[in-house]
C-alpha cells in the first residue's frame, strides 16, 4: 500500500503526543502512531531505505520536523519530542477546523503537493549511496555560495568534512563545513566539537544535516567570543534545493482569483 501522506500523520501523531503526557521518547511514539493506521501492514512496517533507516519511522521524523517548524512542536532535550500549546490547541480544535469531508481548494491542493515534494526530496537524500552523497554535497554547497571547494580525508578531519571559501555579498570568507546524513537530531556536543575543530581557523562553520537540531544545540551555535556555526537542517537543505533548482525540475503554476469588484470600486 502506499504510506499515509505527511499531512494525514501531522494530528495522529499530536495526538499520541498528548496521550503520552506532553512528551516521550521516538521508540514510545512510533508504535503509538502506527496503530492510528491499522491499515499498515508488516510488509510496510518494514520497508527499509538504502541508508537501512526504516522508512515508516523516516516519515513520522519528517512530520515532526514540519510541525517544529510550524510551532506545534519541540524538541526540550536530547531525545525527546513534545507539544506546544499551539499543538494542544489543534488538536483540541480539529472537529472544527479540520473538517474530515472539508473539499480543498486549489492552494490547499497544492501545498499539500509542494509538502510531498519536500518529503520526497529529503526521503530521496537518504536513500543515496555514500559515493552518491558526497557528489550531492558537493554540489549542494556550490549551489549555496562556496566558491572553492576542499574536502578533509576521513582519518585525520579533525570533526571537519571540508572547508573553502564562501561568497557573501562581494566578499568571500574562509568557512568550515559539517554535511552529515542522520537520522536522529544533532545535538549540542557535536556543535561543541565542530567549533572546537574550526576555533582560530575559521571565520564561520556551517553545519548541514538532513534531520534537525536539538533546542541545547541551537542556542550553542551563536556564542560571543566564538566563531558562529549556522545550522542547516532538513527543511533548510530542501529549500535551497528547491530555490537553486537542485535536483528538482521547476514549472511555474498560476493560479487565479476573482476581483471583479476590487476593480470596479476602483474608480
Amino acid at each position: 500500500m502506499t504510506m499515509p501522506k505527511q499531512t494525514e500523520i501531522e494530528l495522529p501523531l499530536l495526538q499520541v503526543l498528548l496521550e503520552l503526557g506532553g512528551k516521550g521518547k521516538p521508540s514510545d511514539i512510533y508504535p503509538l502512531v502506527t496503530k492510528k493506521f491499522p491499515q499498515l501492514t508488516q510488509d510496510d512496517l518494514q520497508i527499509t531505505m538504502a541508508s537501512g533507516a526504516n522508512k515508516w519511522h523516516n516519515r513520522i521524523q519528517w512530520v515532526r520536523q514540519k510541525l517544529i517548524a510550524q510551532g506545534q512542536m519541540i524538541s526540550p532535550e536530547y531525545g525527546v519530542w513534545a507539544i506546544t500549546e499551539k499543538g494542544i490547541d489543534r488538536v483540541k480544535g480539529y472537529v472544527e477546523n479540520e473538517p474530515a469531508l472539508q473539499p480543498k481548494n486549489l492552494v490547499e491542493l497544492y501545498e499539500e503537493y509542494e509538502q510531498g515534494i519536500r518529503t520526497q526530496l529529503l526521503e530521496r537524500l537518504l536513500e543515496l549511496s555514500p559515493s552518491q552523497f558526497e557528489s550531492f554535497s558537493k554540489k549542494f554547497l556550490q549551489a549555496y555560495g562556496f566558491v572553492s571547494l576542499q574536502n578533509t580525508k576521513v582519518s585525520s578531519d579533525g570533526g571537519i568534512d571540508g572547508y573553502g571559501k564562501l561568497k557573501v555579498g562581494l566578499a568571500t570568507m574562509n568557512v568550515a563545513f559539517q554535511c552529515k546524513r542522520w537520522q536522529g537530531v544533532v545535538g549540542r556536543p557535536e556543535i561543541d566539537k565542530f567549533r572546537g575543530a574550526i576555533q582560530g581557523e575559521y571565520e564561520q562553520g556551517i553545519f548541514f544535516t538532513t534531520s534537525d537540531f536539538t533546542q541545547q544545540a541551537k542556542d550553542a551555535s551563536i556564542k560571543k567570543g566564538a566563531v558562529p556555526i549556522i545550522l542547516m537542517n532538513g527543511e533548510s537543505i530542501i529549500d535551497i534545493m528547491i530555490q537553486k533548482g537542485l535536483g528538482v525540475n521547476r514549472q511555474p503554476l498560476y493560479l487565479y482569483f476573482e476581483r471583479v469588484q476590487d476593480f470596479a470600486d476602483s474608480e
